[in-house]
């Protein structure tokens, strides 16, 4: 069965930790893990939810679980028919996971105009925020292709959190113009492709 759930930046950051093959335990306060039905009701939480607290960002990921496990779980209807989701018991998400078929995927990703991203503490982008980040990496583009491949090995994870942002923000305020920006998204690929070529990036627009 195909499912869907929508998730922060934070979490995100764990489930690619997990080489996409895993939702992080729950915290104490949160007895349920709430996988939902369909991508609209997914959407919705993460477009108006997600982009209005804590990272300011909401992704939609997708993942497919076997059937005859999912039928065990509770189905909830929480306001239209639209809004159908699974209640899973926190202490029966690790067995959950270990049900999911292939990778988690992320199908789509929002932002709100606070979003920084994740922040890493190594290399160039050592401090700075997502927007400062990709233009870091033009610069790299432009001078040296060997510092931009460590530059998204070293930093893969801000990369992954990121791709989906860069690939949707106008940085004409930072004078990048779109076919500058097409280009250096187009070498990221390239060069992720050696970096984690069992982990695709987001196909998120």
């Amino acid at each position: 069965m195909q499912l869907y759930r929508p998730v922060g930046l934070i979490e995100l950051q764990r489930i690619y930790e997990s080489r996409m093959h895993a939702f992080p335990p729950r915290l104490p306060e949160q007895p349920i893990f709430y996988p939902v039905l369909n991508f609209s009701y997914a959407a919705q939480i993460a477009r108006e939810w997600n982009t209005k607290s804590h990272s300011f960002a909401g992704y939609v990921t997708e993942f497919v679980v076997d059937e005859a496990y999912i039928a065990q779980f509770e189905r909830r209807v929480v306001g239209g028919r639209l809004h159908e989701e699974l209640w899973v018991p926190a202490e029966q998400l690790a067995e959950f996971n270990q049900q999911i078929v292939g990778r988690i995927q992320v199908s789509a990703a929002y932002f709100g105009p606070q979003f920084r991203g994740y922040v890493p503490d190594r290399f160039g982008m050592r401090g700075r925020n997502a927007i400062e980040q990709f233009v870091l990496l033009v610069g790299m583009f432009d001078y040296s292709s060997m510092d931009l491949q460590g530059e998204i090995t070293t930093n893969n994870l801000a990369v992954f959190l990121h791709y989906p942002f860069w690939k949707q923000h106008d940085f004409a305020a930072a004078e990048i113009a779109p076919d500058q920006k097409a280009g250096v998204l187009a070498a990221i690929e390239t060069v992720w492709q050696g970096v984690s070529p069992d982990v695709p990036l987001p196909n998120a627009q």
